[in-house]
């Protein structure tokens, strides 16, 4: 008696439980989607290093559930949407469509700033041929010319003394005593004299005119090197080339 309730009790939760569909490679289908015979077969060909065959059916219809005809038939509204919306911007504006054509020939691309296309070989074949240029090199070179080198002219009397000629002439650096200099307090009087010069060539010139550079009344030059409140000759040797 137990064994036969405990056999009802077991028959009736099995009738209740939920059916499992069959999934098995006999049935033709399983894995949640497709065929599992394709589904094996793919799975067989990556296993092999074999190319994956491509599923057997594309479906051409989008996501929103428009077929192909119908997704090209809205691209060409879009289009023509498009092209109506360029010509009210230019009837706006002024300005005037051109409708794309075999028989309509690009623009003419015009340079409004002037610019030269000498580096545009077709534009320039277009316009002179290689004995033009060959005339117009020559006409150039007739028309060159080339300045002589001319030595400057000596600098007239009662401009002071010269310090480019006076530069040339001298060969010792700066600092070098070549001269004589006697006296007292020779580093204050060169700071007050010097300051009265709105720069050194001035100084160098007026040292010069005043009996330098053997003579230094001014106390310009206290170190005797022949310049005169820090003025340096080497700017005009390097002019010359010396």
């Amino acid at each position: 008696m137990h064994k036969f309730c405990g056999f009802v009790a077991v028959a009736a939760l099995a009738a209740c439980g939920t059916s499992i569909p069959e999934s098995g490679p006999n049935t033709g289908a399983g894995v949640g989607f497709g065929n599992y015979d394709e589904y094996q077969a793919r799975q067989d060909a990556a296993l092999a290093g074999d190319p994956v065959p491509a599923p057997s059916v594309v479906s051409t219809t989008a996501l929103d559930g428009t077929s192909e005809s119908e997704q090209i038939a809205a691209q060409a509204r879009a289009a023509l949407d498009n092209d109506d919306q360029v010509e009210e911007r230019a009837a706006n504006s002024g300005e005037r469509v051109v409708q794309a054509s075999p028989d309509n020939a690009p623009p003419a691309v015009v340079n409004s700033v002037g610019i030269s296309n000498e580096n545009n070989f077709d534009a320039v074949g277009n316009q002179r041929t290689i004995e033009d240029d060959a005339a117009r090199i020559a006409v150039n070179r007739q028309q060159y010319q080339v300045a002589a080198v001319e030595a400057l002219p000596s600098r007239s009397g009662g401009q002071g003394a010269n310090i480019v000629a006076y530069a040339l002439k001298t060969k010792h650096p700066v600092g070098t005593q070549v001269y004589r200099r006697v006296g007292v307090n020779k580093s204050g009087r060169y700071a007050k004299n010097c300051a009265k010069y709105t720069g050194p060539d001035l100084a160098q010139i007026d040292f010069l005119d005043k009996g330098g550079p053997e003579r230094d009344r001014l106390g310009l030059d206290p170190d005797g090197d022949g310049y005169a409140c820090g003025w340096d000759p080497r700017p005009f040797r390097k002019a010359q080339g010396g």
